[in-house]
């Protein structure tokens, strides 16, 4: 998947992004799963905030699944990662700013990081912090989707709600995936 192997003997960071539905968290159990099978240690973590599937596990949208840990603020991923070599890390665009520092903290201290998030918000604007992540990322992954509309490839995520809140938890009852052509901003009704 990545053009050049990993580094030895050092840490990196790789991000995996990309609109709703277009595979992400698919993407990020994948790696952590292949880590495991590694016989690496690996730690995992989502945002408080997103219960959608599970509290005990990151879940994609096609139910495939992994344990991990809910945290409320990116300080607890550094607390809980002291012995780990691989460090997972679900839905990072709900996470405050200080996510960019912990994950370059941890590698820094030679942890191989797995961020995965939104890189858009339903308006089709950067989605902070990924904009940060990406610039420090090693190793960048972006997923596309399916537009919901036309069938081209899909990087915005549609909102089918007039809710002007930048975050609102939700999966297919409140998002789809939509191409540059199809995707608009809801209206207030």
């Amino acid at each position: 998947m990545n053009p050049h192997p990993f580094p030895n003997n050092t840490g990196w960071i790789e991000v995996i992004t990309g609109c709703m539905f277009s595979g992400k968290t698919e993407e990020l159990i994948r790696r952590l799963k292949r880590a495991r099978i590694a016989k690496l240690k690996v730690r995992i973590f989502k945002p408080a905030l997103d219960n959608r599937y599970s509290d005990e596990e990151i879940v994609s949208h096609d139910l495939h699944s992994i344990p991990s840990q809910t945290v409320e603020s990116p300080g607890e991923i550094l607390e809980n990662s002291a012995d780990a070599e691989v460090i997972g890390i679900d839905e990072a665009q709900f996470f405050d700013e200080s996510i960019v520092e912990v994950c370059n903290k941890l590698a820094d201290e030679g942890k191989r990081v797995i961020v995965a998030g939104l890189d858009q918000d339903y308006r089709g604007e950067p989605f902070e912090p990924m904009p940060k992540l990406l610039a420090i990322a090693e190793y960048i992954t972006k997923t596309l989707a399916i537009c919901t509309v036309c069938g081209n490839p899909a990087d915005r995520t549609q909102r089918k709600i007039a809710d002007h809140s930048r975050v609102l938890v939700g999966a297919a009852d409140l998002y789809e995936a939509r191409c540059r052509k199809c995707h608009y901003i809801p209206e207030d009704e």
